[in-house]
């Protein structure tokens, strides 16, 4: 093992560093466009004006920054209980799954860009109605992962757990549940790299705070720079949850592991 983690972290280096260098060199190409053709800053500012403005402003950013990863982590957190419910009693009850398959239907196929405004009269500008959208955004891949994942166990060991007189909800417990954790996994990886979208549309409906308003407010007054630097900040926001719930999740599991070739 000692030998594996030895040759997983010169790998992981060496991604970094190539992940680096082609950001730097992407950037340094953007910004030699920018000054060549002479683009007014209001239309495409370089990476250097994008930084300054950070810079400037790194007070504002982090303020609104940590109002937004707020709405993501509360969003997330609801979608993914409502989902996870929502699949267990469809895995428990045949009753439940024709009832609520048709909600998880709906709640793929209505756009929460079309709804939006909808529950920002309803729930308000607060924070309410940015959890509100990033649970629906987030609710369909949790459910339907899980869902999929207790529904496809294994038929052998469902067969030996009846052999052994277990019913169906010690069955759903001891058996469907842990083989359906990794499809779960797979479902809450989805569910956090969709909920900056939820409460970023949320934020530019109806907001007074976070970076979706602040986006708004710059766009508004041409400040194209911080409109560029508060999604550079969302950017970095989303994959830096997206990494800590990827790495809990591969810790939680790690009777399942990857067996594609690094």
């Amino acid at each position: 093992m000692n030998a594996t983690r030895s040759g997983t972290a010169p790998r992981a280096l060496a991604a970094v560093g190539r992940t680096l260098a082609v950001s730097l060199a992407l950037l340094g190409l953007w910004e030699a466009v920018v000054r060549f053709l002479a683009i007014p800053a209001y239309i495409l500012p370089g990476p250097l004006r994008i930084g300054a403005a950070m810079w400037d402003n790194a007070g504002v950013l982090v303020h609104n920054a940590g109002i937004t990863l707020g709405e993501m982590l509360l969003g997330l957190i609801s979608g993914s209980a409502l989902g996870m419910g929502c699949a267990l009693l469809m895995a428990g009850s045949m009753t439940a799954r024709r009832a609520l398959r048709p909600v998880l239907l709906v709640a793929q196929a209505l756009p929460v860009f079309a709804i939006a405004p909808l529950l920002v009269i309803w729930f308000g500008f607060g924070l309410a109605s940015k959890i509100v959208m990033a649970s629906l955004i987030i609710f369909f891949p949790v459910a339907s992962a899980f869902h999929d994942g207790l529904a496809r166990t294994d038929q052998g060991l469902i067969d030996i757990a009846r052999l052994h007189g277990a019913g169906p909800l010690a069955t759903l417990r001891h058996i469907r549940l842990p083989a359906a954790l990794p499809a779960l996994a797979s479902g809450l990886r989805v569910a956090t790299a969709a909920a900056p979208i939820g409460a970023i549309v949320g934020e530019w409906v109806g907001a007074s705070a976070g970076l979706g308003y602040l986006m708004i407010y710059s766009n508004a007054r041409m400040q194209t720079d911080m409109v560029f630097a508060a999604l550079a900040i969302l950017l970095a926001v989303a994959l830096g949850l997206f990494a800590i719930v990827d790495r809990a999740l591969t810790r939680a599991l790690p009777w399942a592991p990857e067996t594609l070739t690094r």
